[in-house]
């Protein structure tokens, strides 16, 4: 697993042994920010300078490839022990400490946000169904910017966006289903 482009291209990424951690696969993220860079609802404007947020985030390769490819800032929430030394680690090899926090947290009952953020990743474990209640808890404790933008990935596409966001865009990649959001109104 390596960042793909932008500042770090080719940096390679560590990830805890076990399966506890599933990383999103080099060529869905590579998917994932072809469809951000290049979609009329988004373009790099919407990676370049943005606040970043990588939930469930492993690895931290969603928010280190958003870094890398121009982010301003990034915040990362795991529960793993394992995961969080990976992530850790992932960043001083990037050399980004003064451009992450690392929040030991649960994305389903976050701590309160410092600010909002405009582009948020969220890959929880495919089975336990926590996208709605990630979605819910980042909107409450105010992770979630009017018109952020939510790439989520699922092991199966729901029947419908959730509540308070509007589908831009949806695509399969094997077992992963990323949906980009839009976040509309939240409660």
């Amino acid at each position: 697993m390596r960042i793909i482009a932008g500042r770090h291209r080719g940096r390679r990424l560590l990830a805890p042994a076990g399966a506890a951690t599933r990383p999103t696969a080099d060529r869905v993220r590579q998917a994932l920010f072809d469809m951000l860079w290049h979609a009329p609802w988004a373009g790099r404007g919407r990676v370049e300078g943005a606040t970043v947020l990588d939930a469930f985030a492993g690895t931290g390769a969603l928010g280190l490839e958003a870094l890398s490819r121009g982010a301003a800032a990034a915040s990362f929430l795991e529960t793993d022990r394992a995961a969080l030394a990976a992530l850790r680690a992932n960043i001083a090899a990037c050399r980004e400490e003064a451009r992450c926090r690392v929040l030991a947290a649960d994305a389903t009952h976050p701590p309160r946000a410092a600010a909002a953020c405009d582009l948020l990743f969220l890959d929880p474990p495919y089975r336990e169904g926590l996208m709605a209640a990630a979605l819910a808890g980042l909107g409450a404790a105010g992770w979630i910017a009017p018109g952020a933008l939510v790439c989520a990935e699922y092991g199966a596409a729901p029947e419908a966006p959730p509540p308070g966001f509007a589908l831009l865009a949806e695509r399969a990649h094997g077992a992963a289903h990323l949906l980009v959001l839009r976040a509309e109104a939240l409660a």
